[in-house]
């Protein structure tokens, strides 16, 4: 029996997609300037089903891709020409949550946001927040370690999840971790995190609850240069304080989340807003320093959240960033290169400089509490060749992040877009390294072929 029979074997018709229109919607991710055509797409709604899937593209040769809601903006959930797709929304249960153990226990197509939602009645939430959470998945989370506003003082996806279940590329279901913070022997469950459908793919996934901060304190802060709004966040970490987000808005994205959700936002070329949280009392005394801090770092205005309201309503245009900038272009490359703190003055002032010299504008909308850069690009792909200029000043700001002492991506992961900029961070010797552990657990390189690792050994 051939790969496609086996499969019609398995999924009833509806959850097996073949025709053309069918695979349309499964041929990119959110980077829509890549495409391509899978053999099939099936819509597992129990893990056994997944395994199962697995285990015939293991037997077939057949390469595979777990996907959630395709919101990857390296790459990461593009298909394989002639693979299959493995579409995880319909595993969307939270299996359980114990409020006393502060944990949830959820499916791989379990919706970020909606695990905050359930744990809200017991005075708990989960903490990593990217931008995309009312629509990514904990699967897509886990492969690409997502972060958010509120990674500086939370940390990443990483640092969230207790355990793990994974099939592996050869079909071996295997458990990583346990529901305690403290484990015996390897941190394997740590390992699989971020290895962006490399490896396997989740099945289910433990989750570290934490409880829902008791006050608040969100500031908004206005500067005349992106320059100054950058200097203003080292003087903040100098200052002593740990706020749980900072993020900066440039005048390009102020003006497209002001377009598209009306936020309130002063017209000026940079913001900054900074969000303090915690136990009431601390908050307060933090609050003044803050309110100092800003003061010296020459905030043209400053405005302080008066409300639940208010809050919500500084936080909906940083969220709706990257969505709104489509207002401004047709088209946009985003990126995610990190650079350390003490330098994103200078990063964002040569960002400035090459978007001068490509002739193309750049939007900035990032993580500013750990220095991790979303620039977005903007260009027009119906005009000829301005794709390509837009692809290379995209690439030079990576390069200027890895020059500045940062990485290439801080949390949309390498997918196909930056893989070609892997040899500018590692060494060849590391490359092989991580080839290697590829190699060791998918001898045959099925699993989410073609990503990360720069051509060669699985192109």
């Amino acid at each position: 029996m051939g790969f496609l029979e086996e499969l019609r074997a398995l999924f009833p018709p509806g959850r097996l997609l073949t025709k053309e229109a069918e695979l349309a919607p499964y041929e990119s991710d959110a980077l829509t300037a890549y495409r391509k055509r899978p053999l099939a797409v099936v819509l597992p709604e129990r893990k056994e089903e997944v395994v199962e899937a697995v285990r015939l593209c293991y037997h077939h040769g057949v390469p595979f891709v777990a996907r959630g809601s395709g919101t990857s903006l390296s790459g990461g959930s593009l298909p394989v020409e002639g693979g299959l797709v493995i579409a995880l929304n319909r595993m969307n249960r939270i299996l359980r949550l114990d409020p006393k153990a502060r944990i949830a226990v959820v499916e791989p197509g379990v919706v970020n946001l909606e695990v905050s939602r359930q744990a809200a009645p017991f005075g708990l939430y989960y903490a990593p927040d990217p931008s995309s959470q009312p629509i990514s998945t904990i699967g897509g989370n886990v492969a690409f370690n997502s972060g958010g506003a509120h990674c500086l003082k939370y940390g990443m996806t990483a640092g969230h999840v207790l355990a793990l279940e994974v099939v592996t590329p050869e079909g071996e279901v295997v458990r990583l971790g346990g529901e305690g913070l403290e484990s015996v022997g390897p941190d394997l469950h740590g390992f699989f995190v971020g290895t962006e459908g490399l490896l396997g793919v989740a099945l289910e996934i433990t989750l570290r609850l934490l409880p829902k901060p008791e006050a608040y304190y969100t500031l908004l802060a206005a500067y005349g240069s992106l320059e100054a709004a950058g200097n203003a966040v080292s003087q903040v970490i100098r200052s002593g304080l740990l706020p749980g987000a900072m993020e900066i808005m440039d005048r390009l994205s102020i003006e497209a989340a002001e377009a598209a959700v009306k936020a309130g936002y002063p017209r000026v070329e940079a913001l900054l807003i900074v969000e303090l949280e915690g136990p009431k009392e601390e908050v307060e005394e933090e609050a003044k320093l803050l309110a100092q801090v800003i003061k010296e770092s020459g905030a043209l205005e400053v405005r302080v959240a008066q409300s639940e309201a208010e809050r919500q309503a500084i936080w909906k245009g940083r969220k709706a960033a990257f969505s709104a900038v489509g207002r401004l272009s047709p088209d946009y490359i985003v990126q995610d290169g990190v650079v350390p703190r003490s330098r994103l003055g200078e990063a964002l002032k040569e960002i400035g400089r090459l978007s001068q010299e490509y002739g193309l504008r750049v939007a900035n909308v990032f993580h500013a509490g750990d220095g991790n850069l979303h620039p977005l690009v903007l260009y027009d792909g119906k005009k000829p060749g301005e794709l390509e200029r837009a692809e290379e000043l995209a690439g030079e700001i990576l390069k200027l992040c890895v020059r500045l002492g940062g990485s290439l991506t801080g949390e949309h992961g390498i997918g196909v877009e930056k893989k070609g900029y892997m040899p500018e961070m590692f060494a060849p010797e590391d490359l092989l390294a991580m080839e290697r552990v590829k190699e060791a657990l998918d001898p045959q390189g099925l699993a989410n072929r073609g990503k990360v690792l720069p051509e060669g050994l699985y192109g």
